[in-house]
């Protein structure tokens, strides 16, 4: 057997053997967002480290546990830390928890991140909408023996980002009178914030907004068949756009800022998908 999809089948009889529950949407939590599933209302819990063989988040801030609940009437799961390239797993192991969760019954994969703004038209605390991705500066989750099981060998990625997803978000954010940006994100590898130049040539591809996560997840969930769909919180602008250095406490801080109001768009818009599937 692979042994991605070996290591993939001991994680979910892992989970299985402790958590009955089956969620309809996953939903990974991005900086800022950490206490979001604290709020809804919680099934049950399993800390990443109770998962045989589960890569562990290592980032300061990010609880590492997975939590079963219910927004709304709508059965979910949340990732409460996400695991990154930059810590050192391999790229296989980043997607793990991805298709884990669509292997417990998620057919909707809702991503949340903190990114740099690229884009000279955003500012600090503006919310992206993802309608594609540049995920070529990261190794591709699906490099080595493709996982038939999984999906095809060769997915098409016309729309990574499901239409009709981002259709029904535009129009929550829209009824809530939350505004909304719309942009390509793309995923470098982290840690390092990025240089001037780097900045311009994300510009140059196209890009609007950068981070460290997300494209990748973006792509072995749409190799599944989840439906997918993102939504950034611009955190700040990005180097050689202001003279202010970058820092992380930065990053955390306008995350915090506007928390609630990404916690409402994220929990109407959780619940206005539920009622198109």
């Amino acid at each position: 057997m692979n042994p991605v999809y070996e290591k993939l089948q001991k994680c979910y009889k892992s989970v299985r053997e402790k958590i009955n529950f089956e969620p309809e949407v996953a939903l990974i939590l991005g900086s800022g967002l950490g206490d979001y599933a604290d709020s809804i209302n919680i099934h049950s819990i399993l800390d990443y480290n109770d998962i045989e063989g589960f890569p562990v988040s290592t980032v300061k801030g990010h609880k590492g546990r997975f939590v079963f609940g219910y927004i709304g009437d709508v059965p979910v799961v949340i990732m409460q830390g996400r695991v990154h390239y930059y810590e050192g797993y391999p790229i296989t192991d980043v997607v793990l928890p991805t298709r884990l969760m669509k292997m417990m019954g998620a057919k909707v994969l809702f991503l949340t991140n903190a990114a740099g703004g690229v884009n000279f038209n955003y500012k600090s605390g503006d919310f992206m909408m993802i309608t594609d991705h540049i995920s070529d500066f990261v190794p591709s989750p699906l490099i080595g023996e493709n996982i038939e099981e999984l999906g095809l060998r060769f997915p098409d990625m016309s729309h990574v980002y499901d239409l009709d997803l981002q259709a029904i978000i535009r129009n929550t954010a829209k009824e809530s009178d939350i505004p909304l940006q719309e942009g390509v994100y793309i995923q470098f590898t982290g840690p390092n914030f990025e240089t001037p130049h780097e900045v311009k040539m994300c510009r140059i591809l196209g890009a609007d907004a950068v981070g460290m996560s997300t494209a990748c997840e973006a792509m072995a969930a749409k190799h599944m068949g989840m439906k997918v769909c993102g939504i950034s919180c611009i955190s700040n602008l990005c180097a050689g756009m202001t003279e202010q250095p970058l820092t992380h406490e930065e990053v955390q801080e306008t995350a915090d800022r506007v928390a609630p109001l990404f916690k409402k768009l994220i929990t109407d818009s959780i619940k206005n998908i539920a009622k198109m599937e």
